[in-house]
């Protein structure tokens, strides 16, 4: 007998994989890992953000993965549980929206990038960062949202953009994107600083080793004045001057 309810649709579960396609380049891979990787390093001992590359963001107000959803390059959202999320599902993360958004840009999205996603992330998700980055050309831009729309972030005197949102300067070093601390130092990734570590090991060695030669060194010359000295007071003795008898009053 045919049921006589009508058809339900049955909706993905929350963990449903990432709709995004794979990146188009590699040097679009490398840029995403080594965002990803060093923000993640630098914030090793925090458990209160989600950093995500190349995930779906859905945000659906009928709460339907089957309409309304982006995929934003690399994404930060803050005050979250840090775990592993296959995709962000806004009516299932308490409604919050990434904090901080950039795009790395291709021939084929560059206009998207720039025009829709850009109004989307201003209109709709209301990011506060925003960022886009091309990582052939080394085209870096931002925008701060204003409550109202983006407004261009100024450069500073090296050219990097400052994100309020995660307290970090991006700029380019060796036609790369990189994240610089408040300070000015460079967020290594753990095989940089596994190496830094190493050279400041191999410095400190070489510089034991140079104090260890200059001691020798000294205690060498002092030997030699010893024997200098000694000299001397064979010669006195030859003479028939003993240097260790104080010489007569007169």
């Amino acid at each position: 007998m045919l049921s006589s309810q009508p058809d339900v649709p049955i909706f993905p579960p929350g963990d449903l994989l990432s709709d995004e396609p794979p990146l188009e380049t590699y040097r679009h891979l490398q840029q995403l890992i080594l965002l990803l990787t060093s923000l993640e390093w630098l914030w090793r001992d925090r458990t209160d953000f989600f950093a995500g590359g190349n995930l779906s963001i859905y945000y659906s107000t009928r709460e339907r993965k089957s309409e309304d959803f982006r995929g934003p390059d690399f994404f930060v959202v803050l005050d979250t549980e840090r775990k592993e999320r296959k995709s962000w599902v806004v009516w299932e993360e308490d409604g919050k929206y990434p904090n901080f958004i950039l795009e790395v840009l291709s021939d084929s999205t560059s206009q998207i990038d720039r025009g829709l996603k850009k109004q989307i992330y201003q209109d709709i998700f209301r990011t506060p960062d925003y960022f886009w980055f091309h990582p052939y050309t080394l085209e870096l831009k931002g925008f701060k949202h204003t409550y109202r729309e983006y407004e261009e972030i100024q450069p500073n005197s090296q050219g990097w953009l400052w994100s309020e949102e995660l307290q970090l300067f991006l700029g380019v070093l060796n036609e790369q994107l990189r994240f610089f601390t408040s300070d000015g130092n460079l967020v290594l990734t753990p095989p940089e600083e596994a190496t830094q570590q190493i050279r400041q090991i191999e410095i400190e060695r070489q510089k034991a080793e140079a104090e260890r030669q200059k001691a020798e060194v000294a205690e060498a010359q002092v030997i030699v004045e010893r024997q200098r000295v000694e000299q001397l007071l064979q010669q006195l003795r030859a003479t028939g001057i003993d240097p260790d008898r104080p010489p007569k009053s007169t």
